[in-house]
């Protein structure tokens, strides 16, 4: 048997070399910690190296490209799909901002006043105000948590998003008290793991403002014993931590029964006094076990776990100076972000680089399809989403019903995949090898999903062949995303049906980032054609129809974008005219994780006493 030696060579390289096994004797002990030693002072130096090489790269500018203008104007022979599309988008805008009023709301008046004057406690977007540098923060799931079969809670109880703090993009994850009194939902439990799956992906600080009375009892079988539930919370916290991914809580409010565990997993915690509170019972519970009358604040007060239970690292007198400590503790974190010399001249470059698309984004209005038959050519999409409506396309005459080429928003490079019909078995061998190309090059893809309405059907032995090839190739186009290591951002700007949305890097797929424009479609089969699914033989055509028209009318409830980000199946519904400026931030928020000095931790050297 023999051991691998690892090296650095003489280009800054890791080598290994294989040599004969160590002896055993007297002085191998030695021997061994002389070369661990060794070792770990050339992986150091390899690392120095790869640091400096990457800060040389960051001062490098990117290629030059000069990729060809898309020229899409609209058409007159479109005018009418146009027209149709612009009411449609109208009136799904129009319910968009309802329900976003609603979710604004919270809890409502009566629970406003409550928190507020009562409780002498901050709303939760004002906290937010004092955290964060500005209001220009990527808000995640809004509507959260409208239209459940156990009644509306508004944004699921909790805000969660992406803000800057100290100019670093971190997750926020803020219970609104005002909802419920700040209980736990099921639908709670998930936006709040969701936040935490987003943070880990992307290696995102991560700041908890917790005012949280637990979990809602009645509904406990859905929040407490399961895999991906209540308790997955704190099992995330403790991964996060030992990926080096940096946690802050603020205790702002309660902390109930499982809502105390998450200040006390976190890496700091700063706590309020006279409004904070950590306990796992609180006095109700203590007078009903023991007969002893306590308050909050002594039984889990500020002041108690600063001082006595070093349950928490700050003490503040007030919400203002909490923030404020929680931006301090922020601004020690091994991020080392460019100087600001540096970021104007990357700010001027890619501000030279970058030029708006042709079009105006408004148009896009008319372009998001009221349903598959008013779908416009895909391009003339693309050409008001890229800079300079500059599109490089790849393999343009081949599986033409998925688009592919690279194309810069803002000055990033993606690689964009497009539905443009159905994904046939050309089209889906195209996105294949388009996805593995950006994935060899480290290209964030960027997918544009408008998937066919159903199945294709299988008639003859001719169509079954066709279908049996586009099935294989399809599964090649799905593994292909799925081990596809670059950040995926997906868009559904139309319809999320079957099977092709999966190759088309759906939920499941695990994308960095999930949005849906207002008017796309999320469902097994779109619409009207429930006839395509199987129904019992035994059934007459009368009862056949009768099932079909139940069945459409229960797809048009379900499959709407807003039903979709109700039950937290997307990162949110967005505006078409928006989609360049939330692509921006997503980008960026990605790109953020190359700033982190040190993302593994070096096994410390044996002591032994």
């Amino acid at each position: 048997m023999y051991r691998c030696i690892v090296s650095v060579c003489s280009r800054g390289k890791v080598c290994s070399s294989f040599v004969p096994p160590y002896t055993l004797s007297p002085s191998w002990i030695l021997r061994n910690t002389t070369e661990e030693r060794h070792h770990r002072l050339a992986e150091q130096r390899w690392q120095c190296s790869v640091r400096r090489m990457s800060s040389a790269a960051k001062r490098r500018r990117s290629l030059h490209s000069a990729f060809p203008v898309l020229k899409q104007p609209l058409q007159p022979i479109h005018q009418h799909v146009y027209e149709a599309n612009v009411r449609n988008s109208n009136a799904c805008h129009k319910k968009l901002m309802e329900l976003t009023d609603k979710a604004m709301k919270g809890g409502g008046e009566k629970a406003i006043a409550r928190h507020t004057q009562r409780n002498r406690k901050l709303l939760v977007r004002d906290r937010l105000r004092l955290l964060l540098d500005d209001e220009d923060f990527l808000e995640l799931s809004p509507l959260a948590g409208l239209g459940l079969p156990y009644g509306d809670i508004p944004a699921a109880g909790c805000l969660t998003g992406i803000g800057r703090i100290n100019g670093l993009w971190c997750v926020f994850i803020a219970m609104d008290a005002t909802v419920k009194g700040g209980t736990a939902y099921p639908i709670t439990v998930k936006k709040q793991l969701r936040a935490q799956e987003v943070a880990i992906q992307n290696r995102l600080p991560c700041v908890y403002l917790v005012d949280s009375g637990g979990a809602f009892l009645p509904l406990q079988s859905e929040i407490f014993p399961d895999k991906n539930q209540g308790g997955r919370t704190f099992y995330n916290e403790a991964i996060m931590s030992a990926m080096k991914i940096p946690q802050v809580s603020v205790v702002c409010g309660s902390c109930t029964a499982g809502g105390a565990y998450i200040p006390t997993m976190a890496e700091e915690a700063v706590m309020v006094h006279r409004i904070g509170t950590i306990f796992l019972g609180g006095p109700p519970l203590v007078k009903a076990a023991t007969g002893e009358e306590v308050t909050p604040e002594d039984l889990g007060g500020a002041t108690l776990h600063a001082e006595v239970s070093g349950c928490v690292d700050h003490f503040s007198l007030d919400e203002k100076e909490a923030y404020d400590c929680t931006r301090n503790i922020v601004s020690t974190l091994n991020f080392q972000l460019p100087e600001e010399e540096e970021e104007d001249e990357e700010r001027m470059r890619k501000r030279k680089a970058e030029e708006e698309p042709l079009y105006s984004s408004e148009e896009l209005l008319g372009l998001a399809p009221k349903s598959y038959t008013h779908s416009l050519d895909v391009k003339v999409v693309v050409s008001r989403l890229t800079d300079g409506s500059r599109f490089q396309e790849f393999k343009a005459r081949y599986g033409t019903t998925l688009i592919t080429g690279f194309a810069k928003i803002h000055g990033n490079l993606v690689g964009i995949v497009a539905n443009n019909g159905e994904l046939s078995y050309q089209a889906a061998l195209k996105g294949s090898h388009f996805v593995q190309l950006c994935d060899q090059r480290d290209i964030p893809l960027l997918f544009l999903q408008n998937t066919a309405p159903t199945a294709a059907l299988t008639l003859t032995t001719t169509q079954a062949e066709v279908n049996t090839n586009r099935l294989k190739a399809q599964g090649s186009m799905m593994s292909a995303v799925a081990c596809a290591s670059v950040p995926k951002i997906t868009v559904v700007i139309g319809g999320c049906h079957g099977a092709d949305s999966y190759a088309m890097c759906g939920r499941a797929f695990d994308p960095n980032f999930l949005f849906l424009w207002p008017n796309a479609r999320v469902s097994m089969t779109a619409p009207g054609h429930a006839a395509s699914l199987p129904s019992p033989d035994s059934e007459g055509e009368e009862e056949k129809k009768k099932l079909e028209d139940k069945l459409n009318k229960r797809l048009d409830e379900e499959s709407s974008a807003f039903f979709s980000s109700g039950r937290l199946w997307d990162d949110g519904v967005i505006l078409p005219q928006d989609t360049r400026k939330v692509l921006r931030h997503c980008l960026d928020i990605i790109k953020q994780q190359q700033y982190q000095i040190s993302t593994e931790k070096l096994q410390s050297a044996l002591l032994r006493i």
